[in-house]
């Protein structure tokens, strides 16, 4: 009996099994629906942090090409008061001083420099900081400069004005100069026409040469062979003592001036200006407010006509005196 119930008590466990298969089916299930929720919360979750920093990429672009666009406009403000110095005051520039042209290069570098930061599309933060540092250096360049600039153009009007007062000065003492010059040259020539000589008790006489050797005065013309002229000249304080040149022009009756190269003839010029023909000159070494007599004879290689001779005597330039001989025409025994 007891060995027909054995075989019913060795098939009681399956019933476990199956249920214990059901259990890990549903861990599994339960596992890899778990993995399947981790991996979606991890694909949103790396979806999520990638988008994050694409935004914070994004920021930082927007930053830096804000920043650049603000260090450009800083840059070309700078630029622009910079050129506006250097055009209202061009030409002053064009004399420049050392400090103005150290600093003309020293502006130029950095605005190169600058401008080769900002052109960078990838420019780094670093980079922009050195852009600003050199724009804020720059602005401090350009305000130096244009101080230099001012002061530069006030001691150009100081240099002009104190030019002017010296060109003033300059022509107000030309101008006493002149005046004094003028006061000096009127009373020298005051003095100069005063010490003009004058000439007074004039002799003209026809004069025949005999044979014997002896002279006599004659009117005759056709027997004079010399006219004999004398004069005096007066006192004269103002002339000083010294060589006077005495001018004699004789005029014939005909009205031609009478002179012959050989006797010492010439020509001379008056106070007018005039070039005047001279029939002898005297050097006379005159005395100072002293009268003196002088004497000439005019003997010609023609003979002598009939009518009146004038004799004109020059001295400074005028005329100081004159005289007539006439001489006639002889009777039939004169």
């Amino acid at each position: 009996m007891s060995y027909e119930n054995f075989p019913n008590d060795r098939l009681q466990p399956e019933p476990d099994l199956k249920e214990q298969s059901g259990k890990w089916r549903n861990y599994l299930t339960a596992g890899l629906i778990i993995a399947l929720l981790g991996t979606w919360a991890y694909i949103i979750w790396d979806k999520s942090k990638a988008r994050e920093i694409i935004q914070k990429k994004d920021v930082v672009i927007n930053t830096t090409s804000t920043q650049r666009d603000q260090l450009q406009k800083e840059l070309e403000d700078a630029t622009m008061r910079y050129d506006m110095i250097k055009t209202s005051n061009a030409n002053m520039l064009h004399s420049k001083d050392s400090t103005i042209t150290r600093r003309d290069r020293e502006i130029a570098d950095k605005k190169n420099r600058i401008q080769q930061l900002l052109s960078k599309v990838d420019a780094t933060q670093e980079e922009l900081a050195e852009a600003k540092g050199l724009i804020a250096s720059l602005n401090t360049d350009i305000v130096g400069y244009k101080a230099r600039v001012e002061k530069l153009e006030a001691e150009k009007v100081a240099l002009t004005n104190e030019k002017n007062t010296v060109i003033m000065e300059r022509n107000k003492v030309l101008k006493d100069f002149d005046s004094v010059t003028n006061v000096v040259a009127q009373k020298e020539n005051i003095i100069d026409v005063a010490s003009t000589l004058s000439a007074s008790n004039f002799s003209i006489q026809g004069i025949n040469e005999r044979s014997n050797g002896k002279e006599k005065e004659t009117t005759v013309a056709k027997r004079v062979d010399k006219l004999r002229i004398s004069f005096d000249l007066d006192e004269n304080r103002v002339a000083q003592s010294g060589l006077k040149n005495i001018y004699v022009c004789i005029t014939a009756p005909d009205g031609k001036e009478l002179t012959e190269e050989k006797m010492g003839s010439g020509k001379f010029s008056t106070r007018d200006g005039e070039l005047k023909s001279y029939t002898q000159k005297l050097d006379v070494n005159y005395t100072q407010g002293k009268r003196q007599t002088l004497s000439i004879d005019w003997k010609q290689n023609t003979d002598f006509t009939t009518g009146e001779y004038k004799i004109e005597v020059y001295n400074n330039g005028f005329k100081i005196g004159e005289g007539i001989c006439s001489l006639k025409k002889g009777g039939l025994f004169s």
